[in-house]
């Protein structure tokens, strides 16, 4: 597969009603919020979860994952014997004192290592991986990032109590029920920043077909995600800023500044409950020579 030769950005809006869209363990897994302004928060590391998530179903079968399209990080998984099918399918050798720990000392066979994990791990070529551990296969950078998605407007996240109606032990049958704890926000429009670099995605090997990929796990992954906790998820914009030249033609930033999300029901200092109660555009008359803008959702 060929690297793509062009750079993007994109602006990625999803919104969350009455769920928790990242809960943080610090705070007994309450909505991560930024303290100073209440704005709520979800990491780069969710969204890369989810993505991973949705490559893996659609890229399994009752047989496994297709073939360059396994997943990296995931749960249960052991990094180094990730590492040691790369060893094994080169058939490379360990040192005798070190043995996995270094790297080969002809370059060349250190690079078909790393190169054997990108080729072969969908999250690699995308995310990038720093593989030097106990069994060691180089490390690289990707060219796909997400920055933390903000809420647009501050939230205020909500604790439910819960009442459990079973119990486990038949001791318990005449005990008093549990009960529980569930955090919620009960709206919030979150907005997230993305970047791919064709320069990075030449040491990769992140191709047309992977960034395909990527949009459409974008656009579904809050669809094969569902759960109690996270409430009713939705993605309900993606706005694609690609450049002719590899390297770019315009600072992101400048880009960014061209997708508006304003209030259009309600006053700006109450609280949304919907998606409707926001206007998005794109100003797309005022982008820079040399980029093109595209609506995927």
């Amino acid at each position: 597969m060929t690297a793509i030769t062009n750079r993007y950005e994109f602006v990625f809006l999803f919104d969350v009603t009455n769920g928790n869209p990242n809960g943080d363990p610090d705070a007994g897994n309450l909505p991560r919020l930024d303290p100073e302004t209440n704005h709520g928060l979800v990491t780069d590391v969710c969204l890369k979860r989810k993505v991973r998530n949705f490559v893996a179903f659609e890229k399994s079968d009752v047989n496994g994952s297709a073939l360059g399209f396994n997943i990296y990080v995931q749960e249960k998984s052991v990094l180094n014997n990730q590492h040691k099918q790369a060893w094994e399918a080169l058939g490379i050798p360990p040192d005798a004192k070190e043995k996995y720990k270094k790297l080969p000392k002809d370059e060349a066979k250190a690079r078909e290592l790393t190169a054997w994990m990108c080729n072969n791990f969908f999250d690699i070529r995308a995310f990038g991986a720093v593989m030097t551990m106990e069994v060691n296969c180089g490390q690289v950078r990707g060219p796909v990032q997400f920055a933390f998605a903000t809420s647009v407007d501050p939230v205020t996240p909500l604790e439910i109590s819960i009442t459990r109606m079973a119990v486990t032990n038949e001791r318990d049958l005449e005990s008093e029920r549990t009960m529980g704890r569930k955090h919620i926000v009960p709206y919030g429009l979150y907005r997230a920043h993305g970047f791919i670099s064709a320069k990075l995605a030449e040491r990769t090997g992140f191709s047309e077909e992977d960034l395909q990929l990527l949009w459409r796990a974008l656009i579904n992954m809050f669809e094969h995600d569902r759960s109690a906790a996270r409430g009713e998820m939705a993605a309900r914009k993606l706005i694609v800023f690609k450049h002719e030249h590899p390297m770019g033609d315009a600072p992101s930033h400048v880009l960014f500044d061209k997708v508006k999300v304003e209030r259009v029901e309600g006053d700006a200092d109450t609280p949304a409950r919907s998606y409707s109660d926001y206007r998005v555009t794109v100003d797309s008359e005022a982008v820079p020579v040399g980029v093109s803008v595209q609506e995927l959702l």
